[in-house]
């Protein structure tokens, strides 16, 4: 790590833990180590605007923060076409995940998979293949046939599979998402967004990194039949490592990307564009305009103690506080030293506690702008201390309350 970087780092950790000292008389515990990794970006570049596009609707979202880069009609209802096997592969991948199906179970194709209309992997009735070919032939091949094949599989009928699409669904948080099919195949039923596609290639890649290695595998050969995957950008751009392309009359060109430069991942979704080539390019200006003029920084790691609270009426004096989960900002490239911390706390913190209870925030700022807001908690427990010492800080309360000055 370089020792300018290092510095800037450090520096927004002083600003915040010295605030909080300020806002609660808490003493400052350990210093959080630096944990960004790049040099620091040229200082004062300026973030000119978003590239337009001419797709229906699109967004760009950094895959750890979460911040929205660029959007526009992002909430519009679309048709995903073949996106929508990414949902279906999140099925599989949780069924694999949980143990309920593996890789090497055989699966025997029914006449209704094999007559699936649309881009195919090319099995046939009768057929016994494995999941995992299964896998290649939707992930890689897009084959509606294969999609078909693994929703029969794990769900008995393909409309007992889209009931599982769409309890995953909701407990994504897709609000304007409904599935009918495995495969992406129209229905007036079948709609998706720009948004709510971005939130669950997130998901994906965060809750399954063993499989989604899929998503970056070029081509793949089956039945004696050699396809190329259907993202053109795997080939154009090495960050690129996923993940699906759609395409129907009705939905137009889509393509849900990811890619990853410098430990920074960004998540483009581009819905309803004019043509396989407009599809690219625009996902490519896209992901170009967020690596070139963001940055995306981690502050802090899940459960890392921030600082230590005074503790009232409890067996111990001092509790351990920190944030649950890890803390991501993105920012503008030349931003990091504009950094500032703003921290609220409750006045008194009085045993029992319990571990994780929320005991006050840490807002994240660049001037008036606030970044991002969380929760100060408890990382232990703190039972309530016997009779004479709850006596003890009583007595000391009232004391102090007694000759306190505004």
């Amino acid at each position: 790590m370089n020792q300018p970087q290092y510095c800037r780092v450090c520096s927004i950790m002083k600003k915040i833990l010295l605030l909080m000292a300020v806002a609660a008389g808490i003493a400052v515990a350990v210093l959080p180590a630096a944990l960004a990794q790049r040099s620091p970006p040229p200082t004062g570049m300026p973030v000119p605007a978003a590239p337009s596009l001419g797709a229906a609707s699109y967004i760009l979202v950094d895959f750890n923060s979460g911040e929205v880069l660029v959007e526009s009609d992002p909430d519009l209802r679309v048709e995903p076409a073949s996106i929508t096997k990414v949902m279906t592969s999140y099925v599989v991948f949780t069924e694999l995940a949980s143990g309920n199906i593996k890789l090497s179970d055989m699966v025997n194709v029914s006449e209704t998979a094999w007559r699936t209309v649309g881009s195919r992997m090319f099995i046939e009735p009768g057929m016994e293949v494995t999941v995992e070919q299964l896998i290649n032939g939707m992930v890689i091949q897009s084959g509606n046939d294969a999609s078909v094949a693994l929703a029969e599989y794990l769900g008995g009928t393909e409309a007992a599979f889209a009931d599982l699409m769409n309890h995953y669904a909701v407990r994504l948080g897709m609000t304007n998402s409904h599935f009918i099919n495995a495969t992406g195949l129209p229905h007036e039923e079948h709609y998706t967004t720009a948004r709510d596609v971005a939130l669950l290639s997130v998901a994906l890649i965060a809750d399954f990194p063993d499989y989604y290695h899929w998503y970056a595998e070029k081509e793949y050969s089956f039945n004696n039949i050699r396809q190329h995957n259907r993202n053109n950008l795997l080939w154009r751009d090495p960050a690129v490592d996923g993940l699906k392309t759609g395409h129907t009359q009705a939905a137009g060109y889509c393509l849900a990307a990811s890619a990853k430069r410098d430990g920074m991942r960004l998540i483009s979704v581009v819905m309803g564009s004019n043509s396989e080539s407009s599809r690219v390019g625009e996902s490519q200006s896209l992901l170009n305009y967020g690596f070139r003029f963001f940055e995306t920084v981690q502050l802090y790691q899940a459960g890392q103690q921030l600082a230590q609270g005074k503790v009232w009426k409890g067996k111990q004096e001092q509790v351990r506080l920190g944030i649950q989960d890890e803390l991501f900002v993105t920012i503008p490239r030349g931003r990091y030293d504009d950094l500032d911390a703003r921290v609220e706390m409750r006045s008194e913190l009085i045993a029992p506690l319990a571990a994780g209870e929320e005991v006050g925030r840490i807002s994240i700022r660049i001037g008036d702008d606030e970044i991002v807001n969380r929760g100060l908690v408890t990382l232990e427990a703190v039972a309530e201390a016997g009779f004479f010492g709850r006596a003890w800080d009583g007595m000391s309360m009232w004391v102090s309350g007694l000759f306190g000055g505004d």
